[in-house]
Formats: structure tokens, C-alpha cells, sequence
């Protein structure tokens, strides 16, 4: 088996060595990706912050074990939030809610800021109606900006499965979201 490149080697390697230069250079590297990611999984913020959160104390304690070649310490981080994820999902369905929790406006204009959040509801409000695979495969490679390969990789499915996973999803989200295009008046 052929070595793995990791850009995050080095950083590893000195996490695991209890470096606190380290540390905090891991969390400004990782946990706006981890938040995004739990976020858009999610769909809320508290719970996406305690993924995000558990996700790195893991990563802090597997750091000194890290083996360094096997796969890279981002794809396996990306593996450690989705199941954080999947976890809390599950137990979701399990304790029903009768009203999804209020977001607040995180527009910077009172005028643009009410649009604004209106689309990302919408697109966040579609999205999670999506097949769990279908949104992982989405979230993963649209908004945490992996390759197909890496994405693939991470799900466990060939590129060409991902490739549908994605295709389909975008399908559900265009028609889901067809009359927010501006060429939608009159359809």
C-alpha cells in the first residue's frame, strides 16, 4: 500500500507531543471546517458546536497514536464528525419535536440580511430533506470543498457512486428550490 501524503503530518506529530502552539493551530485550522460541516448536517448551531467540539478532543487524543500514511488526518477527522453526526441524528428521530428551534439573523443588513436568511433557510430546509447520502455527499464536496476522490474515499463508495449521489441530490435541490431562480417567474 502506497504512502498517503498529509499536509497535517507535522501538526499531528506536535499535538501529539502536547505542543500548545499545536493545539491552537489545529483548532483554527479545523473547527471552522468542523462546524460548517456538523451545520449543514445538522442544521443547528449549538448542536453543531458540541460536534465540532467532540470531533477535535478526539483528534487531540488520538494525536499521539496518529499513524502517519494510512490515510490522511483530515479525512479521518471529516469520518469522526460525520458519525458524531450521524449519532445525533438518530437520536432525533427518536425524540420528536413539534417546532424546529429559531435561528437568528446573521445578516449584516436589516434589508439584505431577511432575504439572505430566507435563501439559506430555504436551501438549509432542502437539503436536509435530501437522503442522508445524498446530503453527506453534498455537504462533503459543495461546502467542506473535498474532491470527489477524497468525498468518495470518506463515504466508502467508488467516485462513480458518489457521482450519483451528487447528481441526484442537486436534481432534488433544483426542483426543490425551482422558484427562487430568477428565470422561474411565469413557469
Amino acid at each position: 500500500m502506497a504512502l498517503i501524503a498529509d499536509p497535517d503530518e507535522d501538526l499531528v506529530r506536535r499535538v501529539g507531543q502536547g505542543d500548545s502552539a499545536a493545539i491552537q493551530a489545529m483548532v483554527a485550522r479545523k473547527l471552522p471546517r468542523m462546524l460548517a460541516l456538523a451545520q449543514r448536517m445538522l442544521g443547528d448551531a449549538v448542536e453543531a458546536e458540541d460536534v465540532a467540539q467532540e470531533a477535535l478532543l478526539r483528534a487531540w487524543k488520538q494525536a499521539p497514536r496518529w499513524q502517519p500514511g494510512k490515510a490522511k488526518f483530515d479525512t479521518w477527522l471529516h469520518r469522526v464528525g460525520l458519525n458524531l453526526c450521524y449519532d445525533r441524528l438518530r437520536r432525533r428521530r427518536e425524540i420528536a419535536t413539534d417546532m424546529p428551534p429559531e435561528r437568528p439573523d446573521e445578516g449584516a443588513a436589516p434589508d439584505r440580511g431577511l432575504l439572505a436568511a430566507d435563501v439559506g433557510r430555504r436551501v438549509d430546509a432542502a437539503l436536509a430533506r435530501l437522503p442522508e447520502r445524498q446530503r453527506e455527499a453534498i455537504v462533503l464536496c459543495h461546502y467542506q470543498e473535498l474532491t470527489n476522490i477524497e468525498a468518495a474515499a470518506l463515504m466508502e463508495v467508488s467516485v462513480e457512486a458518489l457521482e450519483s449521489l451528487l447528481s441526484r441530490g442537486r436534481r432534488a435541490l433544483r426542483l426543490a428550490l425551482a422558484d427562487m431562480r430568477p428565470d422561474a417567474e411565469g413557469v
